[in-house]
């Protein structure tokens, strides 16, 4: 299990919402790593096999921690850096065509 290593100092902390709910996060960190602070998992679900993922490499490369971010799907979480009143969902299907084009 994943657990913050300190306290986060009042004038370090960033209020987020991650699947509806509010949680605190540390200024300067990656939505990924708020996320997987917060132990909100999955952060998606495979669209061929619906299976549950989470965060892996935090680097950019393996692109298991997409999110909706903001109203934005397919966002690498680990890539994005948290910022006050950000909205982060779950990803849990393929966006339609028109999600695309909004964004």
């Amino acid at each position: 299990m994943l657990t913050r290593r300190s306290k986060i100092s009042v004038e370090h902390i960033v209020n987020i919402t991650i699947n509806g709910k509010l949680s605190i996060a540390r200024a300067g960190e990656s939505v990924a790593s708020a996320v997987l602070a917060s132990q909100h998992f999955p952060t998606r679900h495979n669209p061929v096999s619906g299976k549950p993922r989470a965060p892996y490499c935090l680097m950019g490369s393996c692109f298991e921690c997409l999110m909706n971010i903001d109203g934005s799907p397919n966002k690498q979480a680990c890539l994005v850096t948290v910022a006050e009143g950000m909205a982060v969902r779950l990803q849990s299907n393929r966006p339609s065509v028109e999600e695309l084009d909004e964004n």
